[in-house]
């Protein structure tokens, strides 16, 4: 459901998903996955459906056929270097920059599915900061839907998973947040918002306000029109 203008949010911490969510990289993600879809004649038009928010040692995971598995880590280490350079088009979502700039430095933490260089490079291509806490495929054994990721980042920012507002674009991610017992605010950044019926959303990151911040921590957060 699209939340209402004047809705009000509590958390003590917010946990950004990245691609999608803060940083636009779609066109430079499906550029990259594209060519690898081809090289394998893999369906990239069904991949594209299920890629988004995943790690890539999972997708390509769903791409070689059975014969090539032995392949499965040099194609993973070719696609991590295509994808450090495939940076053009990279912006930031509409209104990251300013909420990230509104935050208390420790009050957020960078969740991602991509490699830590990777996050940096997207992050830097978008002009956002980075945070001091990033979760990133290097730091959990199971990527998303599991919600190791989201347990993690609440873990290191000291709070309650239940106090933490989880930001997603994908249904990976989005299932992550739930299964860590997070709040979880959908963007319809990536996918179309008929497909976000079951969840709380929101079109993008600028109707997303900081009204205050106490001194316990609890942040309150506004939905604007």
């Amino acid at each position: 459901m699209k939340l209402k203008a004047g809705t009000e949010i509590r958390a003590r911490a917010l946990l950004f998903d990245m691609d999608g969510t803060l940083v636009d990289s779609t066109a430079a993600v499906e550029r990259a996955w594209k060519r690898v879809a081809a090289k394998w004649s893999a369906d990239f038009e069904k991949l594209r459906r299920h890629m988004h928010g995943r790690r890539a040692i999972d997708i390509m995971r769903d791409i070689l056929p059975p014969e090539a598995s032995d392949q499965l880590k040099a194609e993973v280490a070719a696609i991590d270097i295509v994808e450090l350079t495939e940076t053009d088009g990279i912006v930031a979502v509409a209104g990251a920059a300013g909420l990230l700039a509104a935050l208390p430095p420790g009050a957020w933490a960078l969740v991602t599915s991509a490699r830590p260089a990777l996050a940096a490079a997207r992050m830097r291509a978008a002009d956002l900061r980075l945070p001091a806490t990033m979760i990133t495929s290097a730091t959990v054994t199971r990527g998303k839907p599991h919600p190791e990721c989201f347990l993690r980042a609440a873990e290191r920012l000291d709070v309650a998973p239940k106090d933490a507002l989880v930001l997603e674009d994908a249904p990976a991610g989005i299932a992550a947040g739930r299964a860590a017992g997070c709040q979880v605010v959908a963007l319809a950044t990536t996918i179309e918002s008929e497909r976000l019926d079951d969840v709380d959303w929101i079109p993008d990151l600028s109707v997303l306000r900081l009204e205050t911040c106490d001194a316990d921590g609890w942040m309150t957060f506004r939905i604007e029109s």
